[in-house]
């Protein structure tokens, strides 16, 4: 009897161990072995050199986009909780649950469009010639266009529009799980509205807050369509160098070693946060 347990649980596992191993645990373990290889002329060499390491540290440009993705994703990231507390705090407590849905099912509208469809919607937007431009020349605000499309700032605009909704849904997830008894007995021993926040809800919405943020950073740091398409090529972050060197160079080794730099970041990340990244309460 246990032996047939054992087996039926063997059973169930087998083709999710499959899978990983033949689409993350090869993949990763072939990738390392090349990031630790060379390149002479358009010959392969395979070896254990960490030549690939030393070049994203020696060359200015390689580590500057380390830096960048770093910068932009630390930004967006903080931006977007800024901005979806607020707003899953009010669907949460302001709306009406009878309107929480259709509240819901409207933030995450955004997210039935194309990927890059919202990109280049974003960039005509901020073009020189877009409704944001225009808008403020109206007002008397500005006197020529500004240049807001193929920067910084409209790289961080776009990922945060898409990014505020998924922080939205965790958040949100995780405060109508919070009885509103913790706020009422705060408030019953003196505390004031902002301590009762501050002391008793914002450490309890931690896991959704941090689970958000988590997925917000690992999709943006390895976005390639984003930068490329708002930022322009004025810096180029970690996924950018990557294409460049497998489209253009044909360079797989740095490219390697880039990508578990990469890999690296995000375990990073998680190890930072993995405290508060408790599924069950989002």
């Amino acid at each position: 009897m246990a032996i047939s347990t054992t087996l039926r649980g063997w059973g169930f596992v087998t083709p999710a161990l499959l899978w990983t191993l033949a689409f993350f645990v090869a993949p990763f373990a072939i990738m390392l072995a090349m990031s630790l290889a060379t390149l002479e002329g358009r010959e392969l060499i395979w070896g254990f050199d960490l030549a690939n390491y030393r070049r994203l540290f020696g060359q200015s440009f390689l580590a500057g986009a380390i830096v960048v993705s770093l910068q932009i994703t630390l930004t967006v990231t903080l931006v977007s909780i800024l901005l979806a507390y607020p707003l899953a705090w009010i669907i949460a407590f302001r709306v009406p649950p009878r309107w929480q849905r259709l509240v819901l099912l409207l933030a995450i509208l955004p997210f039935w469009t194309s990927y890059v469809v919202r990109s280049y919607s974003w960039l005509l937007v901020l073009s020189r010639e877009g409704i944001v431009n225009k808008a403020l020349m109206s007002l008397g605000v500005i006197a020529e266009p500004l240049q807001m499309a193929s920067t910084r700032f409209a790289t961080v605009t776009g990922f945060v529009h898409f990014f505020v909704m998924l922080l939205t849904l965790t958040i949100f997830a995780n405060l109508v799980q919070l009885s509103p008894n913790y706020r009422r007995a705060a408030t019953d021993l003196g505390a004031s509205g902002w301590q009762a926040f501050r002391h008793v809800i914002l450490p309890l919405t931690l896991p959704g807050i941090m689970v958000g943020a988590f997925l917000t950073f690992v999709l943006c740091i390895g976005d390639y369509i984003t930068p490329q398409i708002l930022g322009g090529n004025n810096e180029l972050t970690v996924p950018q160098v990557i294409m460049v060197q497998l489209g253009r160079r044909g360079d797989f080794p740095l490219a390697a070693a880039l990508s578990i730099v990469l890999m690296g970041l995000v375990s990073l990340a998680y190890l930072a946060s993995a405290r508060w990244l408790r599924l069950d309460r989002v």
